[in-house]
Order: C-alpha cells, then sequence, then structure tokens
C-alpha cells in the first residue's frame, strides 16, 4: 500500500513539475519573441519610413535606396506573420530567410565576423529559440535530445 502511495506522489510531483516547467519555458520564449519582435518591427519601420541614417546604411552596403522600403515590407510582413501564433513558423522561416540576405550582405563587405556577420544568426536563434520554448508543436515536430 505504501508503494503505491509513494508512486502516487511521485506521479502527482513530475506532473506538476512537468506543468511548472512548461509554463517557465513558455515565458521564457514569450520574452525571447518579444525582444526579437521589437527589434525586427523597429528596423523594418525604420525601413518604411526612410531613416535617413537607414538608407544611408543601406546604400553604403551597395544596395539601391528604392529598395529600402522594400526590405522594410518584407521584414514586416515577416514579422506580422510572426506575432500571430498560428503562422509563427512561418513568419520565423520569412525572416530566417531576410536574415540570411543580412549575413550575406555583411559577408561581401568583409564586416568583422562575430560582431556584424553573426548578428543576423544570433537574432534567428533568439527568434527561433523563442518560438521553440513557446510552441508545444514545434518542440514536437523537433524532438531535441530524446
Amino acid at each position: 500500500m505504501t508503494a503505491i502511495a509513494n508512486n502516487e506522489t511521485a506521479a502527482t510531483t513530475a506532473t506538476s513539475s512537468s506543468w511548472f516547467e512548461r509554463r517557465s519555458a513558455a515565458r521564457t520564449g514569450v520574452v525571447l519573441s518579444v525582444l526579437a519582435g521589437l527589434f525586427l518591427l523597429f528596423d523594418s519601420v525604420a525601413k518604411l519610413l526612410r531613416v535617413p541614417a537607414v538608407v544611408r546604411g543601406t546604400v553604403q552596403m551597395g544596395f539601391p535606396d528604392h529598395s529600402v522600403q522594400v526590405m522594410g515590407a518584407l521584414l514586416l510582413f515577416g514579422v506580422v506573420l510572426y506575432t500571430i501564433p498560428r503562422t509563427a513558423a512561418l513568419g520565423a522561416l520569412v525572416i530566417t530567410g531576410y536574415l540570411g540576405g543580412a549575413v550575406c550582405a555583411n559577408l561581401r563587405l568583409d564586416m568583422p565576423l562575430l560582431g556584424f556577420q553573426l548578428f543576423p544568426v544570433y537574432l534567428a536563434v533568439l527568434l527561433w529559440g523563442g518560438l521553440y520554448l513557446r510552441s508545444a508543436a514545434l518542440r514536437e515536430l523537433v524532438r531535441v535530445g530524446r
């Protein structure tokens, strides 16, 4: 009888512990997603508003000045998709493609590796990490460590 009671207590503790872990993981994922999303939203709005410093930086990277708003619109599209839970993975995919172009542009200009070339990669890791932590479906799909 004691063994049954101990097993039930252990099962209850494991269930509440995993519930707490899932909840804290989801909260951490939301925080990471919000941080990445706000940064990308700020970047897209600056491009759409054609902030002079942003246009100047884009032109210095070798892009024509008329492409700044197109870049901003594509990034904003990805951010909007990312903020909607049902389309978050598609949004992350669109943004990852955008960030891949940023890596390519920085690589072409021979920018410093850790500070500039890999910054879009860091941002993509933050983006996907946040989505992974807040999405049970993505965790089930990826199944890391099982």
